[in-house]
């Protein structure tokens, strides 16, 4: 399933909803999946009264990762230190720290490595990143430079204005996965991008593993498109 993309060791749907290694916000995800389910429709063909534009579509997680320039961040401390730290080397080699506002993510490793999640447009990302500097010179690290970052996937959600026949398209497109009676949603990756969807079938979507807003939006165009053709 569309979970397992990102969490391949994630069996069931409830094991993602559970899982605490990384810490993604699925809220979002969740909701467009249970609001899917609850409006789907019992129509198995696409509507041909409702014309394919996008309501709205917007960026919901931006997941970047950088370097700091230090080479040994002492963990232990910053948890014993820092509030809205998670710190447990058994389970996990990383530190996650939780920051209030932007609301954010960071996924903090002893080399110095950070993975930084839940921020909506770069400059939400800045700060996240900048609230990290402060929070790794509190406890005497000494971060002379800025941090480079790569933003690692953008996550958008939206409808497309149209119902989708998700059975049709479980038969007709190739890289789909639809196992409807564990999950109401499908997969399918949109050759030609980066992108991979989450579809649902009352135009419900969710828009993974682009990296920038217009990959987003040109992914977007050519995913109704490619949907206008499936007859």
């Amino acid at each position: 399933m569309f979970f397992r993309i990102y969490f391949p060791d994630c069996t069931d749907l409830k094991t993602f909803i559970n899982k605490k290694i990384f810490p993604l916000n699925i809220s979002h995800y969740l909701g467009v999946a249970i609001m899917a389910k609850a409006k789907a429709k019992k129509k198995t063909t696409v509507s041909k009264t409702k014309e394919a534009k996008p309501k709205k579509i917007e960026i919901v997680n931006i997941v970047v990762s950088g370097q700091v320039d230090q080479d040994k961040i002492p963990l232990e401390k910053m948890a014993a230190t820092l509030p809205n730290t998670e710190y447990n080397p058994e389970q996990f080699p990383g530190l996650v720290l939780r920051i209030r506002e932007p609301k954010t993510s960071a996924l903090i490793f002893n080399s110095g490595k950070i993975v930084c999640t839940g921020a909506k447009n770069m400059e939400k990302v800045e700060q996240a990143m900048g609230k990290i500097v402060e929070a790794l010179k509190k406890i005497g690290v000494n971060i002379k430079s800025k941090p480079q970052y790569q933003v690692q996937n953008m996550v958008a959600s939206g409808d497309i204005g149209m119902e989708i026949n998700l059975n049709t398209l479980a038969i007709k497109l190739e890289n789909t996965e639809y196992e409807p009676e564990q999950f109401p949603g499908l997969v399918y990756k949109l050759k030609g991008t980066h992108a991979t969807f989450l579809l649902f079938t009352n135009g419900q979507i969710v828009c993974t593993g682009t990296k920038s807003k217009a990959e987003v939006e040109d992914a977007v165009q050519k995913l109704i498109k490619k949907l206008k053709e499936i007859k």
